[in-house]
């Protein structure tokens, strides 16, 4: 213990007698830490921890219903209620269903984000309140209406209510109703959606009263928009609650044959989700965290060679310390001292680095989207991540001095030390291999980073099938606002013309579903007439309530038939449009327009054919679509989505709907506006995180790498001061000395481009497979644009490298050739 605080305070007098040297070293080590503890925090708060603030969060999965062709879908009410009673293997079973809700008075409402859930929501997940209670048992039933209650979060307790120790009890404004808070929850449980954040629950059987929706839509098992959380029983395992759950669900697809036919469900870890965040970003975090790896390990090849440089520096120290009589033992024992208190000081700005850094995944996102719940500063698991990780890179970095040290005997350092503190061959070898490394990972990060951006790039530019430029997207919540139906159509009707006759309008339209946002299209079960489908074929097919112009608008053209007009209302046969998809389909050597489709028990004739585009994600294949007008089909349950096309910059025209917004009601909030181009970037979230983040630890390894490469290069430069004299002195041009050290330190690039070429090619077959969840139904998009063995990103990514390295060398062999070589002679 004694030896362990002399090496201690030995190490900080070094550390403060080297400000220049320890300032590199703890900024390179930091930088580090904090990029891999950022990144962690995310994939902690996302899949590692995604409920905080619940009881055995491991005993919670999630329920998700499937259907015939594989796809992922939400769940309906009275197949919850179905779940909830006749599943034996749940401890409890709880639905949940995100909205968006309507806070305070009509003149200053603002939108915040809850779940209408169970009454058994706060029991099955096991949260509780930190002030007043969650829902009582006498409030879990099925009776629409009947409990005007929430709970509100933490954080909005204490940013609108100040922290109000009297809330419980108190009145709070929700879509015009007055509930009674109840409770506040804990401060660590933001909902049961991973990575989003919301700060209202409410029972689902207030639903009814607060959207003005039927009732009979609970009862409704076609209304699917749902999310369904269960909490397995002790000693259950998840592949037996499985086995029980296909079991049930194939009994209910019989039973229900009308709208359960060929569906089935299962149980999935939360993180594993198909609707939130974390389906989302699932890939992206996992492919951060592996170039994480990369960039730690480059930054303790990087300093190691700074510790190593620095310990071949004191061979006379250490000559003299082991012929007094110091053992090896002590003197590896200082050097990892040493590395232990540089690799804790960077560790301490590491984290603070990463309390800052934690909110670029939130800024990547786009704008009018959920809450996200990822920035909740450094917790518990990411700081004994940055110390964990800390140790192991000061083990590592103090490694290779240490090893370097204990190999060489005390004869061969006094010679090679000598006069002039030269290190010898073995050392300027263990330089060489370090740096190698480094610029190989560094090109494998470079390649990453390439082939992303190049991806998401490529992505960017696929023609959607629509133009979104020039357009604002506005949606309105007006069932918070206490409308009725017949009421909302009235004001859809009203608004549109007000917009229509206002300066710089060319054209308005609504729909219920915007194209390529977060949110999926609703489907619906269609019977073709004409069509026999297959014995597990899926006739769910994805759809859109639509009003007049909407197709034109957007410049989706029509490939046969005609648009929707005004009259196709609820006092005329129902119509539809469906897209070129539908009709390679169910519709193959036949004219579509006139044929008939069944849906919403109710039969509609085909009158236009549009154009495919794109609804989902920008890479995703064709798939068959159908629009139905918004005056026969819209319900209360459906969102309500504004397009206003201009003839300038969109964002002018906020003031104008904003003010006609106004003159037909005041009380109407306009939440969120935005153009169009930027709201479907949604669609690009996966990959614009990937793409981004990569690109920043890209040239953050470049960074280190070409630093590496320049201090060895210094540091050869230093130690060979005598010879480059000598070889002056004898002849040679500074032009001469400059070529031998730049090609020098190419040499050592060149061998970490061509290892570095090899990993990237190594892991290229991974990159390729890598699929982006990019939809809430589960869909998913691989790298597109781009193949993962793309000669011109390998062959521009070790260009750049390469020339980074012949920078990172030019400069200190600028400065060898400007050496006297009479000074050199003399230089000790």
């Amino acid at each position: 213990m004694t030896s362990l605080l002399q090496d201690l305070q030995y190490a900080l007098r070094m550390i403060r007698r080297n400000p220049g040297f320890t300032a590199v070293t703890v900024l390179t080590l930091a930088l580090g830490i904090a990029t891999s503890a950022t990144v962690f925090g995310w994939v902690d708060a996302i899949l590692l921890h995604p409920l905080p603030g619940v009881r055995q969060p491991d005993r919670l999965v999630a329920l998700e219903t499937t259907t015939p062709g594989g796809e992922f879908v939400t769940n309906s009410y009275p197949d919850y209620i179905d779940f909830r009673d006749r599943l034996k293997m749940l401890d409890g079973i709880a639905v949940t269903r995100p909205v968006a809700f309507s806070i305070g008075q009509e003149d200053h409402a603002e939108r915040v984000w809850g779940e209408l859930v169970s009454g058994n929501f706060f029991a099955v997940l096991g949260a509780q309140a930190e002030l007043g209670r969650t829902f009582l048992p006498a409030e879990y039933g099925d009776k629409p209406g009947a409990f005007p209650v929430a709970v509100i979060s933490d954080k909005f307790w204490r940013s609108h209510f100040g922290a109000d120790p009297q809330i419980v009890g108190k009145t709070i404004k929700i879509n015009q109703h007055a509930l009674t808070i109840v409770g506040v929850a804990a401060e660590a449980f933001h909902g049961s959606v991973p990575g989003a954040a919301f700060d209202v629950w409410v029972p689902y059987m207030m639903q009814p009263v607060l959207n003005g929706v039927g009732e009979w839509m609970l009862r409704d098992r076609k209304n699917r928009n749902m999310l369904a959380i269960a909490r397995l029983k002790p000693g259950v395992t998840l592949e037996q609650a499985r086995q029980e759950l296909a079991a049930l669900a194939g009994r209910m697809a019989v039973l229900d044959a009308d709208t359960n036919e060929g569906l089935s469900a299962t149980f999935l870890p939360i993180a594993k989700s198909h609707f939130g965040p974390q389906s989302l970003l699932l890939a992206p975090l996992r492919l951060l965290m592996g170039v994480c790896v990369v960039v730690v390990l480059i930054v303790c090849a990087n300093v190691a060679n700074l510790l190593l440089t620095r310990a071949t520096a004191r061979y006379k120290e250490f000559s003299t310390r082991m012929a007094l009589g110091a053992g090896r033992a002590r003197l590896a024992q200082q050097v990892f001292v040493e590395s232990f208190v540089l690799a804790a000081a960077a560790c301490l700005v590491g984290v603070m680095a990463a309390q800052g850094m934690g909110r670029a995944l939130v800024l990547l996102l786009p704008k009018g989207q959920l809450v996200m719940a990822v920035h909740q500063g450094v917790n518990g698991h990411v700081l004994l991540f940055a110390v964990l990780l800390c140790l192991l890179i000061a083990l590592f970095t103090g490694l290779v001095p240490a090893l370097h040290l204990e190999r060489a005997d005390l004869s061969e350092r006094l010679n090679e030390a000598g006069r002039s503190g030269m290190t010898g061959a073995r050392s300027h070898r263990m330089h060489s291999v370090l740096v190698a490394v480094e610029v190989s990972l560094a090109l494998v990060a470079l390649i990453g980073a390439g082939l992303f951006a190049r991806s998401f790039a490529a992505l960017s530019e696929i023609n959607p099938g629509f133009n979104p430029n020039h357009v604002l997207l506005s949606q309105f919540y007006l069932s918070t606002n206490g409308y009725s139906l017949e009421q909302r159509k009235q004001f859809c009707i009203r608004l549109k013309e007000k917009l229509e006759s206002a300066p710089g309008v060319k054209s308005v339209a609504y729909s219920d579903g915007v194209p390529l946002g977060f949110e999926p299209s609703w489907w619906e079960d269609l019977n073709v007439e004409g069509y026999t489908p297959g014995s597990s074929e899926n006739m769910k097919i994805f759809r859109n309530v639509i009003s007049p112009g909407y197709l034109s608008l957007l410049h989706i053209p029509l490939i046969d038939g005609r648009d929707f007009t005004e009259q196709d209302d609820a006092n005329t046969n129902p119509v539809m449009i469906v897209n070129q998809a539908f009709v390679k389909r169910f519709f193959v050597g036949r004219n579509p327009v006139g044929r008939r489709i069944q849906g919403w028990g109710e039969w509609f004739t085909v009158v236009g054919v549009a154009q495919d585009s794109k609804y989902h994600y920008p890479g995703e294949a064709p798939l068959p679509y159908f629009y139905v007008p918004f005056r026969q089909i819209y319900r209360a349950d459906m969102q309500l989505a504004y397009y206003v096309r201009t003839v300038g910059d969109p964002n002018g025209a906020l003031a104008v709907v904003r003010q006609k917004v106004r003159e037909i009601d005041p009380n109407v909030t306009v939440f969120d506006a935005v153009p169009l181009a930027d709201y479907i970037g949604a669609s690009l979230y996966p990959q614009k995180v990937a793409a981004s983040m990569l690109t920043l630890l890209g040239a953050l390894a470049v960074i280190l790498a070409a630093v590496g490469l320049y201090s060895v290069m210094s540091y050869s430069v230093v130690q060979r001061t005598h010879e480059i004299g000598i070889r002056m002195a004898l002849g040679a041009r500074p032009q001469d000395v400059l070529r031998l050290i730049v090609r020098q330190g190419l040499v050592l690039a060149a061998v970490g481009v061509v290892v570095g070429c090899g990993l990237a090619l190594a892991v290229a077959r991974s990159l390729a497979t890598l699929s982006f969840a990019s939809s809430a139904m589960g869909t998913g998009g691989k790298l597109l644009g781009v193949s993962a063995t793309d000669p011109l990103i390998y062959l521009g990514a070790a260009l750049f490298l390469t020339g980074v390295a012949a920078l990172a060398a030019y400069i200190p062999a600028r400065r060898a050739a400007a050496v006297e070589p009479m000074e050199a002679l003399r230089y000790e």
